[in-house]
């Protein structure tokens, strides 16, 4: 239900608002409000409409055939969500490039990935030594874990390979651009190709491992041994990669960004450290401290270790929650941040006239201050998230703390708070009073705890108290 949910939101609005753009004007050849892509890419256009047009009709029978019981069959909706992913990766293909080498070369990194997962797989599965005995409960929650990345990925990247940073170009012109083509491509060539392949591998890994999720036959052994792990964390870094190159038009400012990813992961390492080193100094056994053999016997048969493993469980569940609660923060940061980042606010330059370059930053030319506070807001805010995101899957037996994810979350939070009072208005004093309104909500929650916290306290029975 969440994948068709998801891709009936991609591909509509993707259906509505195509690669390369809409024509401004009537002309001979095309009228105003036709998609570009129709005019100078007929079969191209095609290929991506009717292929988008597949997955979302797909998902829309899919999430009927949920709500029935009667059409509620498991092999069934499997052949569904398969055709409704193959019409996703044949659509980016056709949509977010304009010659047949390249989409060649975007459905070849599926293909990839596939053999990459099975050959991992294969040689697993001939080790001696491998848990053939996990629990299954652990099975699923991880593999619902890595669905959700997963989705989160493709619906990221499926918007933004089809309606890259930096717009389209509007009509051609005598210095050499097409319309329909992507003004980021003209203007700076290495960095639309870093974001492209970055953003395409992403997309392809993603779409992959959905496919291999939806096998328990290849999800099972995939995740034991990590291999869908690997892919995952290999999407996530292409998320970042694209980002870096999408989300800015100079070299230094992209090194900018990606040594804010260094610095979270050394901030959170240095926590993760400290948590450790605590933990082991009071772990270290005392002399004086040591149980003696009576005190074990009479806690056993007080019945002290059933209670002992009742608290332990409960705990589990406890931390397990929260790691979920994490990771569903870190996921609609991400996504908020990446788009935004891209598409930054005050929209972009269409034309290289009076000084500015097309798919520039308005923002940028006109207010250099605003714009750097929302983009390194945004840009801290969007790599917290992927580093928590990453910290947080499972991959070994040993988790991480979650004291440290709790403070990059927070950070994550802040990067909102700065980029969105940066972003969403032109004067700083608008901007202050955005930050301002921290306060009254902060005092509301506070006033509130209090009262419900005395009230619960006064209805104590006296007895009790006594």
């Amino acid at each position: 239900m969440l994948l068709a949910t998801l891709v009936v939101s991609i591909t509509y609005q993707a259906g509505l608002d195509p690669p390369g753009g809409l024509w401004p004007d009537d002309q001979e050849e095309h009228k105003g409000g036709d998609p570009v892509l129709l005019t100078t890419h007929p079969t191209r256009y095609k290929v991506f409409f009717y292929s988008n047009s597949a997955a979302f009709v797909t998902s829309l029978v899919v999430i009927i055939m949920v709500q029935s019981r009667f059409l509620l069959q498991r092999h069934t909706l499997h052949a569904a969500m398969l055709l409704d992913l193959f019409g996703l990766i044949i659509a980016y293909a056709a949509g977010s490039n304009r010659d047949s080498s390249t989409s060649i070369y975007v459905v070849a990194l599926a293909g990839v990935v596939l053999v990459y997962v099975v050959i991992h797989i294969v040689f697993f599965t001939l080790e001696e030594h491998m848990d053939k005995n996990q629990d299954p409960d652990k099975l699923d929650n991880r593999r619902e874990m890595l669905l959700l990345l997963a989705i989160l990925a493709a619906t990221l990247t499926y918007q933004a390979g089809l309606t890259p940073p930096g717009g389209f170009w509007s009509a051609d012109d005598k210095f050499g651009h097409h319309a329909g083509f992507p003004v980021l491509l003209d203007n700076y060539p290495r960095r639309y190709n870093a974001f492209f392949y970055c953003n395409a591998a992403s997309f392809m890994a993603s779409v992959t491992l959905i496919v291999l999720l939806v096998n328990p036959t290849l999800y099972k052994p995939g995740i034991r041994c990590y291999a869908l792990y690997v892919c995952m964390v290999m999407g996530m870094f292409g998320l970042m990669g694209a980002y870096a190159a999408g989300s800015s038009r100079h070299v230094r400012t992209s090194i900018y960004v990606l040594t804010l990813v260094a610095a979270v992961f050394a901030f959170v390492t240095f926590q993760v450290l400290i948590f450790w080193i605590r933990n082991w100094r009071k772990g270290q056994p005392k002399e004086e401290d040591s149980p003696k053999e009576e005190d074990l016997d009479l806690n056993v048969m007080g019945g002290d270790m059933g209670t002992e493993e009742k608290g332990t469980e409960d705990k589990g569940t406890e931390e397990k929650d929260l790691r979920e609660y994490l990771m569903l923060l870190g996921v609609l940061a991400a996504s908020v941040t990446y788009q935004s980042g891209l598409k930054p606010p005050g929209g972009l330059w269409q034309d290289n006239n009076n000084g500015h370059i097309a798919g520039d930053s308005i923002l940028r030319d006109i207010a250099k201050g605003r714009y750097r506070a929302f983009f390194y807001s945004n840009s801290t805010s969007f790599m917290a998230s992927i580093v928590v995101i990453v910290l947080l899957l499972p991959v070994n037996k040993h988790k991480f703390p979650l004291w440290p994810m709790h403070t990059a979350i927070l950070l994550d939070m802040l990067g909102l708070l700065g980029a969105y009072a940066a972003g969403s208005t032109r004067e700083w004093e608008m901007s202050r009073n955005v930050i301002a309104l921290v306060v009254p909500v902060l005092a509301y929650i506070a006033a509130y705890a209090a009262v419900s916290f005395f009230s619960k306290k006064g209805s104590v029975p006296k007895e009790i108290l006594h």
